[in-house]
């Protein structure tokens, strides 16, 4: 059973998380202090309940909560080193915990169990962070909150801050909390519904002298020619643009991206001091760790072309890589975690919006989050005195901390297909709902594109939310309609690493009665689709540089002469061919092309359930219900196929294991000697 204090510090949690307001996602923690009966003496033991390393306060379990019992956490002041050994208390945290599971304790944790509150809460609203980043922040907080909020100078998170905001506390009893300098607030209560209001009533306060008090344009005039661009030409320019800034931002490691042209964006591209304010980063550790600690701002105005933005972009992003590694090497020292990569997290194109990055989707859409943080901080911070970050020494100690890099090492290992984006044709159902399925299991954001765009949204919705896939329209047979699937896919996830041609339908007819249509309808869709998503989807894997992988679902019938499909193996035969001219032609830029022959795949198939089992069931003089196990007796294992069978097959073609393979046509039949490839 959940302890009472445990309870009420989970649904604060879920309340202040809930809010973008309060704090950014996985940014600041809450704690809670209780009694609870120790297991081994049976007496009350105090403890104390806080968020743990990593967490979100909008999501929190029970099980991303560190116990800790407070009589050996406060033990460790008599032993505290000092700050040259800070990092050491960290582990002295360990020998703190009561039970068994819960979360690693976090470097706040101290924040929490010094302080003499039954509950605390740390966060990083913008408001806050505006006042702990201006100039004059020191000045600021008591002339906005009076006496209830106490201002503490920069400290780089740790032990030394929580006896700082301890001994501030037992010296100022009539204060509610902290602005912590180039850092967020600090509060706490009796209760846990006091020490909410607290907090709220800081980021509100704030707010309040802000707008009353704020300067109305303090990121300067328009600057002429940089104001945002309709919508249709701006969201053009972004999907021209998108692969060549995601193949920049990801030279050293690969990264899936997200788009965002809010109007906070917008707005700060189009100020006279934007170029100035962007060159000083980010302050608020959360925000610096998530966005490097400054972005890449091209400097051209919004009425430049696709052609002149993409030269100055890799000219920028040269640059940018250059004053990075000066940065790190400025500041390492022989401790020092290796450098994580030169490259860019945020990109800014003014007129346009802003790209952000991170190892999957959801790390990249946050990162775009925290640099709207740090817009508003910036504005707030601006508008009442003068945006002060911490120095590049600070953001370095923190970015390359030997505390941060353990959390980094304790994540989980990425999946096979993480940071890839994979583009299926006829996703919706069948043999590409499965392999749809398949990749996002196995790390890949998705788009599921189908002629049916509400189908395509639902089968999205079962992979996951948008961070996983989306559901695009997708008309193959339209050369507009693929550009646009296109489009949305490197809008969504930056770019594009797989492109599987799974889209077809089929007409079992002899030939005699082959109509003209039937023969163009069945080219439309798979010859002529096929070739139109390749084409549109190779522009961004050549623009991007990073390789990919180009895989079409042909078919048994590609090689082999059965009864009554002329338009259909004839359609399947032209497929077949283009994986070979294709893997011929885009081999020098690394992607490689191969197919899949599946034969037989009747159970959950599209185009068997349209008709063309039951042709092909009459053909054969079968009933249709029987026609898989048909299938499966014909074949040397007697074993049927079933879509997912072919997912592996992508799955394989794609990964790691055949990465010197292209131009192959693997079958997936269960065995049909007639179609062996020669």
């Amino acid at each position: 059973m959940t302890n009472p204090a445990a309870a009420d510090l989970l649904a604060r949690s879920h309340r202040l998380g809930a809010d973008p307001k309060n704090t950014n996602y996985a940014g600041g923690n809450t704690s809670a202090k209780g009694t609870e009966t120790d297991p081994v003496t049976g007496e009350p033991v105090e403890l104390m309940w806080v968020k743990g390393s990593g967490g979100d306060l909008g999501t929190l379990k029970e099980e991303g909560l560190a116990v800790l019992r407070l009589d050996r956490l406060r033990a460790l002041v008599g032993v505290y080193p000092g700050l040259d050994r800070e990092d050491e208390m960290v582990a002295a945290f360990d020998y703190c915990l009561h039970g068994k599971g819960g979360a690693a304790p976090s470097i706040d944790t101290a924040m929490h169990g010094l302080v003499d509150a039954a509950h605390v809460d740390h966060l990083h609203p913008d408001s806050g962070i505006a006042i702990a980043t201006a100039a004059d922040g020191a000045e600021l907080t008591p002339t906005i909150f009076g006496e209830k909020v106490v201002w503490v100078p920069w400290r780089r998170p740790g032990f030394q801050l929580g006896l700082d905001i301890a001994e501030i506390k037992a010296q100022h009893p009539q204060a509610i909390g902290c602005i912590l300098g180039g850092h967020g607030i600090t509060a706490w209560g009796d209760t846990s519904d006091e020490a909410e209001a607290n907090s709220l009533w800081i980021i509100e306060t704030a707010q309040a002298y802000l707008d009353a008090n704020g300067s109305p344009t303090p990121f300067g005039d328009v600057r002429p020619g940089f104001e945002a661009l309709p919508d249709e030409a701006r969201r053009a320019k972004a999907a021209a643009l998108a692969a060549t800034i995601r193949g920049l931002a990801s030279t050293d490691k690969p990264m899936v991206g997200h788009f965002t042209d809010s109007d906070v964006v917008l707005d700060f591209l189009a100020s006279s001091r934007a170029p100035e304010l962007a060159a000083l980063g980010t302050s608020c550790p959360d925000h610096f760790l998530r966005t490097k600690v400054k972005p890449l701002l091209l400097d051209l105005p919004a009425d430049a072309t696709v052609e002149e933005s993409v030269a100055r972009v890799k000219e920028l992003h040269a640059e940018y890589r250059a004053d990075y590694q000066a940065y790190y090497d400025a500041h390492a020292t022989a401790d020092s975690p290796a450098i994580r990569g030169a490259d860019p997290l945020i990109v800014l194109v003014p007129g346009v919006g802003m790209f952000s990055y991170g190892a999957n989707k959801q790390t990249a859409r946050v990162a775009g989050e925290f640099y709207v943080n740090a817009i508003n901080v910036m504005r707030g911070a601006e508008s009442v005195s003068t945006y002060s970050p911490i120095s590049d020494a600070e953001k370095f100690a923190i970015e390359y901390w030997a505390l941060e890099e353990a959390k980094l090492q304790r994540m989980p290992k990425p999946k096979t297909h993480q940071g890839r984006i994979a583009f299926v044709t006829g996703a919706a159902s069948g043999i590409g709902k499965a392999i749809a399925t398949r990749l996002a299991a196995e790390g890949a954001c998705v788009v599921v594109a189908d002629l049916d765009l509400e189908k395509a949204q639902a089968a999205a919705a079962e992979l996951g939310g948008t961070d996983v896939a989306v559901g695009v329209a997708a008309n193959v047979a339209d050369a507009a309609g693929v550009q646009a699937a296109i489009d949305a896919t490197v809008l969504a996830f930056g770019g594009v690493d797989l492109v599987v041609n799974n889209a077809g339908l089929s007409l079992s007819k002899p030939l005699l009665e082959t109509t003209e249509k039937d023969w163009d309808l069945q080219h439309d869709v798979m010859a002529k689709g096929s070739f139109l998503v390749s084409k549109a989807a190779a522009r961004v894997l050549i623009d991007q540089g990073m390789g990919g992988d180009v895989i079409y679902i042909s078919s048994k019938n590609s090689v082999f002469a059965g009864p009554n499909n002329i338009a259909y193996s004839a359609t399947k035969a032209d497929q077949a061919h283009q994986v070979r001219l294709l893997a011929v032609e885009l081999g020098e830029h690394g992607v490689k092309v191969n197919g899949i022959n599946p034969d037989g795949v009747v159970r959950g198939s599209g185009i068997f359930a349209a008709g063309w089992g039951a042709n092909r069931a009459a053909t054969y003089g079968v009933e249709e219900k029987d026609l898989g196990q048909f299938y499966a007796n014909r074949t040397i294992l007697k074993r049927e196929v079933v879509p997912e069978n072919v997912a592996d097959a992508v799955y394989v073609l794609t990964g790691p294991e055949l990465s010197r393979t292209t131009g192959l046509h693997i079958p997936v039949d269960s065995g049909v000697a007639a179609a062996f490839l020669r």
